[in-house]
């Protein structure tokens, strides 16, 4: 197959505002090493790691939501996993798309397959040491591009009639989600409390847990009510209503998923059953929360934070996929080198769902 030897790609040269993405017409197209594939990017959904990486909200430095602009932010430790990432960095990790060349070790019948990504680049020699991971984007080159390289244990064949665009929504958004609950433990005598249900993630949350049998209370902005519902919500909450207490004395809530923090916090915490499990992937409305401890050790709460997902969960999310257990939630496709506008649409939380672009 006879493949150009560059591509276009929108490539982010720093950490800081949205003009640090820069779309290029001729960049090299990378080929793939010993045990690795190159990938003919499909689709590439957009996730919160893209834009706090390159706005360096990860830095212990910034105190605030996050909001994708520039920040004052200390460049030494304002990626996921507190190490500087080297730029020109091209991000991107949520990929659908097809083996279209194969490194030395690599099966020649992997070219064609259709595929996602699995984003966490793990230590073959000890995979299950999270110390030892990078994420797909940000450690090395992503799909923000019009083609990519991976490890080929990387990339998954999934079987599908969804669309590009659609598969594009499911590799970051719902294996953060089935992290989240993995590590919760949540099963089907569990009520899980979900923030930000409108979200990727949360309404990955959302459709996982009740997948697992759980009772889901959702809370979103009023006019995504509809929207949540069809995702399978028992019930759905205005975003931050006074009386929530109130709301939910009927409701035994044991599980809280939550990704958004902010000044509401406590109050979720506070809604706990005693015994009950709070798992944490995300801060999208601020890290810094008003805690008391007394909630925490009186009640016998459980705090899980959740990253690095365990190795089974993206071949598990693809029998889901094929088995249309899950489903996809596409809020809306870009060309590429619209990236910018994409971007804003996605740190603006008007929509429900994932936002996906297309080379």
């Amino acid at each position: 197959m006879d493949l150009p030897k560059t591509m276009r790609a929108m490539v982010t040269m720093g950490h800081g505002d949205l003009d640090k993405m820069v779309w290029h017409e001729d960049w090299p197209r990378p080929d793939p090493g010993p045990g690795e594939v190159l990938l003919r990017v499909r689709a590439c959904g957009l996730n919160n790691t893209d834009v706090n990486t390159r706005s360096g909200w990860y830095s212990k430095t910034v105190e605030s939501g996050t909001t994708g602009g520039a920040l004052d932010a200390a460049s030494e430790d304002a990626t996921w996993g507190g190490a500087a990432v080297t730029f020109p960095r091209i991000q991107g990790a949520d990929v659908c798309g097809e083996i279209v060349m194969v490194g030395e070790g690599v099966a020649a019948s992997r070219v064609g397959e259709r595929v996602i990504t699995d984003n966490w680049l793990r230590d073959k020699n000890d995979p299950l040491n999270k110390s030892k991971t990078g994420y797909y984007g940000s450690e090395r080159d992503g799909g923000f591009a019009e083609y990519t390289v991976l490890p080929a244990e990387n990339v998954i064949a999934v079987n599908s009639d969804y669309t590009d665009a659609e598969l594009a929504t499911f590799s970051c958004s719902y294996s953060t989600a089935e992290g989240m609950l993995t590590r919760a433990k949540v099963g089907g005598d569990d009520t899980v409390l979900v923030p930000g249900a409108s979200g990727g993630v949360g309404g990955a949350v959302v459709q996982l847990a009740k997948r697992r049998g759980a009772r889901v209370v959702a809370l979103a902005s009023e006019a995504k009510h509809a929207e949540v519902s069809e995702l399978g919500a028992d019930v759905v909450l205005p975003r931050a209503p006074s009386n929530l207490k109130q709301l939910l004395q009927s409701e035994s809530i044991t599980v809280l998923a939550d990704v958004v923090g902010g000044d509401n916090w406590p109050v979720w915490i506070d809604l706990l059953e005693r015994g009950g499990r709070y798992t944490c992937s995300g801060a999208i409305a601020g890290p810094m929360v008003s805690f008391d401890l007394r909630t925490f050790y009186l009640r016998d709460l459980t705090f899980t934070g959740s990253t690095v997902i365990d190795p089974e969960v993206m071949p598990n999310l693809v029998r889901y996929i094929e088995s249309k257990q899950i489903k996809p939630v596409l809020a809306a496709t870009y060309d590429l080198k619209d990236l910018h506008e994409a971007q804003r649409v996605f740190i603006a939380k008007q929509h429900t769902g994932n936002i996906v672009v297309t080379p």
